[in-house]
């Protein structure tokens, strides 16, 4: 399997879409990958229909790379935020949401089925710290995350073996750091997580403090203790001004729900820039908000941007998109998101240039 140049971002394709768009708009973003969700395609098709489509990349028609996560973080999202949704143990995670049939996801069938889907990179079942917990149960999220980690491996080998994979022809695997805030727990982990032998580790948890600031303290750690070898990746990460900080410290691979929920509320991703090469995302400030719900924005015939060639900049004005969000039309979610995704597509194309 292959990637493509990095740093790449991943937006989420969370149940095999995008929201509000086809595979197509995706690709006219050049968009280069996707990231869909273990946990909600195990729930929503199972491992049979997806075998009978030929895997997530033939059933959506494409042809760009695909990471699949654990189910890892919906451990941190639904049970552990309500345990009436579920119990974590040793042997793995069941979910019993009200009126759905009970799912036993275990590291072993969290692996099968993310090699069913066919993606180029499987994320190994973690079990999340919350960020409200205190050291002794951290220490038990991360023992269980390296407990998990084994299993997940072991099994991940055992697929290769039985499906005759070669080096060039498997998933690349990926192991992910847990241990909330507490930096011994986070560099126990990715000792332990080496020993077991991934091509690369996650940034898991979740990355920002209490005061609402970035924890960057955590990614140093990772890059400090980690392979040269090794890919790292940002989790559920980010603003575009996180991601180049993190570029800036090692990391790699990106994918967050961000610029594509955020599109679909009204918050688009502009440049300060006039155009795409006069872009310097060096800046602190290279960025920021346009708001179409402003109702000075239907007098406006200018594009979102001049920094962008996505089809919304290009076609639309921004008097056209605010209409469309003050009617509340399908359209306006459809047209801010191409824009959200191409914004992050240039940010990338950005970062190579300066990585």
């Amino acid at each position: 399997m292959k990637l493509p140049p990095f740093p790449i971002f991943f937006p989420d394709a969370t149940r095999a879409v995008v929201k509000t768009l086809d595979t197509t708009d995706i690709e006219n973003t050049k968009t280069q990958g996707i990231l869909v969700n273990t946990y909600h395609l195990y729930k929503d098709l199972g491992p049979d229909l997806i075998r009978k489509n030929g895997g997530i990349k033939k059933m959506m028609g494409w042809n760009g790379s695909v990471i699949s996560d654990s189910g890892g973080f919906q451990v941190g999202s639904l049970i552990k935020k309500n345990p009436k949704f579920g119990k974590v143990t040793n042997i793995g995670v069941t979910f019993k949401a009200s009126g759905e049939k009970k799912l036993l996801l275990t590291p072993q069938k969290s692996i099968r089925f993310q090699m069913d889907l066919g993606v180029d990179m499987v994320v190994v079942l973690d079990d999340f710290t919350d960020p409200s917990d205190d050291y002794k149960k951290a220490l038990e999220s991360v023992n269980r995350t390296i407990l998990w980690a084994k299993k997940g491996k072991e099994e991940f080998e055992k697929i290769c073996k039985e499906r005759k994979l070669n080096k060039g022809q498997r998933p690349f695997i990926l192991g992910v750091v847990q241990g909330g805030k507490y930096l011994d727990l986070r560099k126990y982990c990715i000792e332990e997580l080496i020993k077991i032998g991934f091509d690369g580790l996650g940034y898991g948890g979740w990355p920002i403090k209490e005061n609402g600031e970035f924890d960057y303290e955590v990614a140093k750690v990772m890059c400090e203790n980690s392979p040269k070898t090794y890919m790292l990746y940002g989790l559920g990460v980010g603003k575009p001004h996180e991601i180049v900080n993190l570029v800036k410290m090692g990391f790699d691979i990106f994918d967050c729900v961000l610029p594509t929920r955020d599109a679909r509320h009204g918050r688009l991703y502009v440049y300060n820039a006039k155009t795409i090469k006069e872009i310097d995302v060096r800046k602190p400030n290279f960025y920021s908000y346009f708001d179409p719900s402003k109702g000075k924005n239907l007098d406006d015939l200018s594009p979102i941007s001049t920094a962008c060639d996505c089809l919304t900049c290009k076609k639309y004005s921004r008097s056209y998109l605010a209409h469309l969000f003050k009617i509340k039309d399908f359209t306006a979610g459809r047209l801010a998101t191409i824009h959200n995704l191409r914004f992050y597509s240039i940010l990338m194309e950005k970062l190579k240039l300066t990585s």
